[in-house]
């Protein structure tokens, strides 16, 4: 009987030490509005948090990159999910920090055009009009935008910049009612393969650029360094449960492939380099927000 209530008091202080430093964090992620869409796309992500971390996670909605920011400046919301055009502003703002990157397969841009057009480089294109996705995107704008700027081509002052959706832009671009499009490169193949009607070598890619800065976790400045890296650790030692509980609902196919690793904000400059070459050198506001 005294070896019984021996391990008994053992176990009872292990449960109630565990109990003492497990934490209660909220969780945004940007890109989804409400709290019904939270729970129904990222329910088995903060699931597989929770069992990866023995902390207890807390959804925050938010309906705005900005109400985001500050939320994290308020300190009413300690980790968001988001992407890297964001991160850069997040940053700026309220000191944020990059804590795992979601590394998403074959995340790149490119610029594409009519294989028939006659334009072959991004030079080609000086005084011609392109195409971009929505204002402030990562891979849909401002990743693109930086490609032409790596070759010379000022995207600000050297083209015809228009902002379009991806159905509108390939329709004109199909049409001859303008010369490229700049886009993520993935959804370029998968609309191409989709495009039946057309043949194989319809278009062209003349420039594309290298894989972009990943989608992250991010951590909020008021949250200590050592629970933030306990944290970052437990995720990334139970990596393949965290993958599947992202991947588990296909509003995040996206990242069907995908990685976790430790990240840091330099990673991130390349971006800021998007953002001086797009017009917005302050990167202190969401551009399109």
């Amino acid at each position: 009987m005294k070896l019984k209530s021996l391990l008994l008091g053992v176990s009872l202080a292990a449960v109630s030490a565990f109990a003492a430093t497990a934490e209660i964090w909220k969780l945004a992620v940007t890109d989804v509005e409400g709290m019904e869409r939270l729970q129904l796309e990222w329910g088995p992500f903060k699931e597989a948090l929770e069992v990866a971390t023995g902390d207890t996670f807390e959804f925050f909605a938010v309906n705005s990159r900005t109400a985001a920011a500050e939320a994290l400046r308020g300190e009413t919301v300690d980790f968001v999910v988001s992407g890297p055009a964001e991160y850069v502003v997040f940053n700026k703002l309220t000191n944020a920090t990059p804590l795992i990157g979601l590394g998403r397969p074959d995340y790149h841009c490119a610029i594409i055009v009519r294989a028939d057009s006659g334009i072959n480089v991004p030079a080609d294109l000086v005084g011609k009009s392109v195409a971009f996705g929505d204002i402030g995107s990562t891979s849909n704008m401002l990743c693109p935008m930086q490609v032409l700027a790596d070759y010379g081509v000022d995207p600000v002052n050297d083209i015809e910049k228009i902002h379009t959706s991806r159905n509108i832009a390939f329709e004109a671009l199909n049409n001859g009612d303008i010369d490229a499009l700049g886009m993520n490169a993935g959804t370029f193949i998968g609309v191409r393969n989709g495009q039946t009607e057309l043949p194989y070598g319809f278009y062209k890619m003349i420039a594309r650029s290298g894989d972009l800065p990943n989608d992250m976790i991010m951590v909020g400045a008021h949250v200590p360094t050592k629970a933030a890296e306990a944290l970052r650790d437990a995720v990334l030692g139970n990596k393949a449960q965290v993958i599947a509980g992202i991947t588990a609902h296909e509003e995040n196919d996206k990242y069907v492939g995908m990685d976790l690793v430790a990240i840091e904000d330099s990673a991130y400059d390349y971006v800021r380099s998007m953002y001086s070459n797009a017009g917005y050198p302050q990167f202190d506001d969401f551009i399109g927000d």
